[in-house]
């Protein structure tokens, strides 16, 4: 199965709004950032088994995602990325690669990482459940963020296999699709061979994220107060978190303004003001809160919630 979605055809005004919601389809709530120039893309998604391959191509784009933390472990999954053209770098667990045409890396998708490049590029996504990762790689340690040069042989090997099953998966029968992808995880834990650590940083991220969650509905959370719980210093706080792209700050104002959208959709909860949600969440000041939330979703409270009850009528 094959899916497409293109801005070829769109006006160049809808270009920017289409392509974040089709993209977030596919990779759950992030943060994109887009040239307000015009912006062009496609993202097609094949199905190879029970796995789904992604290539996306696009003019230059960032993006910021932070997984929830309560995402169970039989839900986590692990992205292989292979670097088709242009050049892109990808930052998680304080460590970034770069990657050009032919090079891949591996990426927890379960954690917070980020993307970014300046040019035209495209990639390719293949998204795999983590104990299925584990099992393939005969590990329960995934190595994020490092560069499987597709200078090497084996790289270069992974790199043709990720196009071939892209290119033929629809003209495969099923025994000839098990064969493909054997051979390609095969390639791909010798191209990881011995490299089998997660990054220091790892564990202290996810108790920061846990840690901020805990206590998001509270207006006195700070970075300070997140520095001292995980019993580092500020500085070093900053630093392990600007893996994810952006700061502190800015987690914990998506985070609640995320809580904030939810509540404000939630037709048992239509008796309570938006000020009375927005301060419930951590919010200290209304202007403030709506003029957030407005750039962050594109539309203020007031106007999501008139759209939500009058979809329910």
């Amino acid at each position: 199965m094959s899916q497409l979605f293109s801005t070829e055809l769109l006006p160049v005004s809808d270009r920017i709004d289409a392509w974040q919601w089709n993209a977030q389809q596919i990779c759950g709530d992030c943060r994109i950032q887009l040239p307000r120039s015009r912006f062009q893309g496609s993202i097609e998604v094949r199905e190879v088994g029970e796995l789904r391959l992604t290539k996306f191509s696009s003019s230059p784009l960032s993006f910021w995602k932070w997984p929830l933390d309560s995402v169970s472990p039989d839900n986590r999954s692990c992205i292989v990325i292979t670097q088709i053209a242009g050049v892109r770098s990808y930052l998680q667990n304080g460590a970034e690669v770069l990657l050009k045409a032919g090079d891949s890396t591996l990426i927890d998708a379960g954690s917070p990482w980020s993307s970014s490049c300046e040019t035209d590029c495209v990639r390719l996504y293949l998204r795999v459940p983590r104990w299925l990762m584990q099992d393939r790689l005969r590990t329960r340690e995934i190595p994020t963020a490092r560069k499987i040069s597709g200078a090497s042989r084996t790289g270069a090997t992974l790199s043709r296999l990720s196009q071939f099953l892209y290119e033929e998966v629809g003209r495969m029968e099923d025994a000839e699709r098990l064969a493909a992808l054997d051979t390609y995880f095969q390639t791909l834990a010798a191209c990881v061979g011995s490299d089998l650590a997660i990054e220091p940083s790892a564990d202290l991220i996810h108790r920061i994220l846990h840690f901020v969650d805990c206590h998001i509905a509270e207006s006195t959370l700070t970075p300070s107060e997140v520095a001292s719980a995980m019993g580092i210093s500020l500085r070093h706080l900053h630093r392990i978190f600007s893996s994810t792209g952006g700061t502190i700050g800015d987690y914990v104002r998506a985070r609640r303004l995320e809580q904030c959208r939810e509540d404000l959709l939630n037709p048992r909860l239509q008796e309570r003001s938006i000020t009375e949600i927005a301060f419930g969440w951590g919010f200290s000041d209304a202007a403030h809160f709506s003029h957030s939330f407005r750039k962050q979703f594109g539309i203020s409270p007031r106007s999501l919630r008139a759209r939500s009850a009058e979809s329910v009528q």
